[in-house]
């Protein structure tokens, strides 16, 4: 996933290591934890692939920092990485980070996307209301049916959510 973040943000523009660290936490800080640690052999692997490529602007005048751009390989790469997995369910974790960079994405790609993460969360939304069912019926502690109720207000949350999203 840090390999999306990576190209999605070189997609935006060029970036020198540390700024490229700045916007992951910027831009994506909020839904996603990146391990800085795992940055830079990332980017090695990225310009291995030929998906990145390094290079120093003409324009620096001090010293001079290696900038990181996307190749065409790359936007492929992101496109691939972007979409991957859209015949199945996203894993919770990685929606967001995708989500992110949907504006790079056809309008009936996006909205099929959207679309099959709804069908996903309804389905969710009913296993937790046969799941509070039970749970009711058995000697279940208050504490672990609140879980259960605020899973399933998230979850409700987040249906209407993607709903104003297939509506926009």
């Amino acid at each position: 996933m840090l390999e999306l973040a990576i190209l999605g943000l070189l997609k935006e523009r060029a970036m020198h290591g540390y700024e490229l660290r700045k916007q992951l936490a910027h831009k994506l800080g909020f839904f996603w934890t990146v391990s800085y640690g795992a940055l830079y052999p990332a980017l090695r692997k990225l310009e291995k692939r030929g998906a990145v490529e390094k290079f120093f602007p003409v324009e620096q005048t001090t010293r001079r920092k290696q900038v990181y751009r996307i190749t065409a390989g790359g936007e492929s790469e992101f496109l691939e990485l972007l979409t991957e997995g859209a015949h199945s369910t996203w894993e919770e974790d990685k929606f967001p980070l995708r989500l992110a960079f949907f504006r790079y994405l056809k309008p009936e790609t996006r909205l099929r996307l959207l679309e099959r993460r709804k069908s996903y969360l309804e389905d969710k939304l009913d296993e937790g209301r046969r799941s509070l069912t039970q749970a009711k019926r058995g000697s279940t502690d208050s504490y672990t049916l609140s879980l259960v109720r605020h899973g399933m207000e998230t979850t409700e949350h987040d249906i209407s959510w993607l709903d104003t999203l297939i509506s926009a």
